[in-house]
């Protein structure tokens, strides 16, 4: 876990040429991960730390400090046995240190590896090809991404690499056991250690590291030069502070950077000034709009991509590695009153935005479900040029710019854990005249693409997926597209909605015949965008080249964010809880249904339209559940649901048998084998199929008190409703349930947490262990 200190590595000695900011940071990290001697040289410490550096005053200051054994100016001096060479010199500097290593390094040990620490590495690949007259197979290239602007052996930080980033860029014929070897040396400085290639690495450095640091030096001087630059320095904000702390960084340092790595970065040069002469044109015109996609765009990807790389909230995987997994603890017992709004609908979210942003004028969302899949499909239009003002408390203003209006995006478009937008991306994006390529977390690239792009295919679009038809998709714009008649092998409300964006760029007409009905929100709201559909028994088909026009969306609250807290109440004693504002679109109340079927008292209250969809209070109390079979024909109305549903069915008296839901085995994660696992961890009796599964309730103690059964353990695997399902079992159980790798709830419901603690549960979160 990055910025936890791993073990010292696992070498006899270790020689850091160059002993500045960089070198001796990383001689201070070692020493406190235990490695060499304390600084009283007491025993009992393995391996020792030595150091080349040509002033001899820095050698002198780092023994003083502690941080190294010996050292020397003369690099042959201290070549003797050492096992690990590590190349902290500046650029320029590294090809004539490469050469006197090349005529010493037979006195090294027989396994010695070399590294380097310098910030381009194409420059530096290519000075070690004249040194050693090839890539040696035990030089292994990195790069700490870490510093500060003080600079010398004086500002040594232990702490340095700390919660930072070095990137490893091996060749294809690089030793793995030396990789090994350096990837165990930044650990234990407590890194998080990436690999990537050269070429990559420089390119992804001019931008993130070099231009900013290019503009802020050119920032400062021009400003210094003018006449009133001390009225100028005096008045100077944070903001202004802020951006150009970085210019006082070493001037000598920097010139041998952008030396080494100038092409790429004139190519990040290039593309920032051809945005901000976009800037400058549309500031000269008044252009408020242009300005407004351009600021917001800005503002957004720098708070979405902020919360990605540093939130427990993003792609979770990613995350876990970095800080840990997420844990919730939850307390046996408690009780469920009040009235609560749960977020937003997911999948009308999703769609809003997509409509919005290829309908003709603006459209105004109310309700937008703040969660990381939404946030996504936002920014992934932002990058496809679409000025999107928000979100502000469920609040988001889409500029749309027509059918045909998207912008080619600069990379992949990451859609997080969203399976919805993946799929209805990859119609939406067939259509287009650009490439794109969609990706998304660890948790989304195991799932089926092959059900879209497969009928996708058969329309005329072009698309590559990875191995066993997953993503990333690779998706050939500039096809021509042809409408065809469709027959779903599964019933999936993502893969028609995938085809009718696809129909809407499509010649002719494009039908789609579902074997059992799904949700229809996809065909509701472009009736509500202008966009004729239309629907016959099991067929839907609309005429492609047609347009959207703006229209306000009020996006009811989720129904699958809903069940939990429906299941939560129909379980427990003494319950009385009312959810506001729930869509009841008829292809999504299976959940309702369901527990009425199983005797829950749930009563529809205050039902009214908005925006073509329908919504109703949810009212419902405590009472005695009775198992059921579960109608097949109401299997697809709840498909998302049935995590939570499984805990009403343990809940219930006799047995509850689900039969057709083998689509549950490919979500997020195989959701009937993972309920199985929680279930039968609780002791609660069951039977697993390959289509569904039998759950033997207990009889309900008279009085209705009493656990059901017991606490436990519980893997999430990842999958936000598992999580939420097993943390309203607690309600009925008779220990604590801690249910493990909970990060990925706030993909689908921000909030569920404090709603969770609002209605009675009593709930903890904590970081796992490591």
């Amino acid at each position: 876990m990055a910025g936890i200190v791993k073990p010292p590595p696992d070498e006899r000695r270790i020689l850091i040429v160059g002993l500045g900011l960089i070198g001796g940071s990383l001689a201070a990290a070692l020493r406190a991960a235990g490695f060499g001697a304390d600084k009283e040289g007491a025993a009992g410490f393995r391996g020792t730390i030595l150091a080349c550096d040509p002033d001899a005053d820095e050698i002198v200051r780092g023994i003083e400090m502690g941080l190294i054994d010996n050292g020397d100016t003369r690099l042959e001096a201290l070549v003797e046995g050492a096992s690990l060479v590590v190349l902290a010199v500046p650029v320029l500097a590294m090809e004539s240190v490469m050469v006197q290593l090349a005529g010493v390094i037979d006195r090294a040990a027989p396994d010695v590896v070399v590294t380097d620490v310098g910030s381009t590495k194409a420059a530096i690949r290519e000075a070690a090809v004249a040194a050693f007259g090839r890539m040696p197979t035990n030089l292994v290239l990195g790069h700490p991404i870490a510093g500060s602007e003080k600079s010398g052996v004086a500002a040594a930080d232990a702490g340095l690499y700390a919660r930072h980033k070095v990137i490893l860029t091996p060749e294809p014929d690089t030793d793995p056991a030396a990789m090994a070897r350096v990837r165990a040396l930044w650990e234990a400085s407590g890194a998080e250690v990436l690999e990537m290639d050269v070429a990559r690495h420089d390119q992804v450095l001019a931008r993130t590291s070099h231009l900013p640091h290019l503009l802020a030096f050119s920032l400062v001087d021009t400003l210094a030069r003018q006449d009133e630059r001390l009225e100028i320095f005096r008045y100077a904000a944070g903001g202004f502070r802020d951006f150009t702390r970085i210019a006082g960084s070493d001037p000598v340092m920097w010139r041998d950077i952008f030396v080494a790595n100038r092409d790429a970065v004139l190519a990040a040069l290039d593309d920032f000034e051809a945005g901000v002469a976009r800037l400058r044109r549309a500031v000269e015109r008044g252009d408020g709009d242009a300005m407004l996609a351009t600021f917001d765009r800005a503002s957004h990807a720098r708070h979405y991509f902020e919360s990605l790389l540093n939130q427990t909230s993003y792609q979770a995987e990613y995350q876990m590695q970095q800080h840990g997994k997420l844990r919730y603890r939850v307390s046996p017992g408690g009780g469920v009153t009040g009235r609560i709004r749960v977020p937003g609908d997911k999948s009308i979210s999703h769609r809003s935005i997509m409509l919005g942003a290829l309908a003709d004028g603006v459209t105004e969302v109310k309700g937008f479900l703040e969660g990381e899949d939404s946030l996504a499909t936002l920014q992934a239009f932002r990058e496809m040029g679409v000025a999107i003002e928000g979100p502000h408390q469920g609040r988001v203003t889409v500029h749309g710019v027509g059918m045909h209006g998207l912008k080619p995006p600069a990379g992949p478009l990451y859609v997080g854990n969203a399976g919805t937008a993946m799929r209805l991306f990859a119609g939406l994006l067939a259509g287009q005249a650009f490439d794109t390529e969609l990706t998304g977390d660890a948790s989304l690239t195991k799932r089926p693409m092959g059900r879209v792009a497969d009928p996708l295919r058969a329309m005329g679009a072009e698309i590559d997926t990875a191995e066993g038809g997953r993503p990333p998709l690779h998706i050939h714009g500039g096809k021509a597209l042809k409408g065809i008649t469709y027959n779903m092998p599964m019933a999936s409300a993502q893969v028609k909605s995938c085809l009718l964006l696809a129909g809407l760029y499509a010649e002719g007409e494009t039908r789609v015949r579902e074997p059992a009905p799904t949700r229809d929100h996809t065909e509701r709201m472009l009736q509500g965008f202008g966009y004729t559909v239309h629907r016959e028994g099991d067929t839907c088909w609309l005429q492609g080249g047609g347009r959207l026009s703006a229209a306000p969306i009020d996006v009811p609250s989720d129904i699958s964010s809903a069940t939990f807290f429906l299941v939560a109440a129909a379980i427990t004693p003494g319950s009385d809880l009312v959810l506001e504002h729930v869509g009841i679109n008829p292809t999504r109340i299976g959940v309702i249904n369901i527990l009425q079927l199983m005797g829950a008292d749930l009563r529809l209250e205050n039902e009214h339209e908005v925006g073509g969809e329908p919504v109703a209070d949810l009212h419902i109390r405590h009472a005695p559940l009775t198992g059921i079979d579960i109608p097949v024909e109401q299997v697809p109305l709840a498909i998302d649901e049935f995590p939570a549903l499984f805990i009403a069915a343990a809940n219930a008296e006799g047995v509850t048998r689900l039969r057709g839901a083998e689509e549950l085995r490919v979500k997020e994660s195989d959701r009937l084998q993972a309920m199985a696992n929680g279930l039968a961890t609780l002791g609660v009796e069951h039977v697993l199929l390959e289509d569904g599964i039998d759950i033997v309730g207990r009889p309900e103690e008279e009085g209705g008190e009493g656990a059901r059964y017991a606490g436990g353990n519980i893997d999430s695997l990842g999958d936000h409703r598992i999580a939420m399902a097993f943390a309203i079992a607690a309600l009925r159980a008779g220990g604590e349930i801690v249910i493990d790798d909970c990060a990925n709830v706030a993909t689908s419901f921000p909030g569920f947490i404090d709603l969770a603690r609002r209605v009675g549960l009593t709930l903890e979160e904590q970081q796992e262990a490591s």
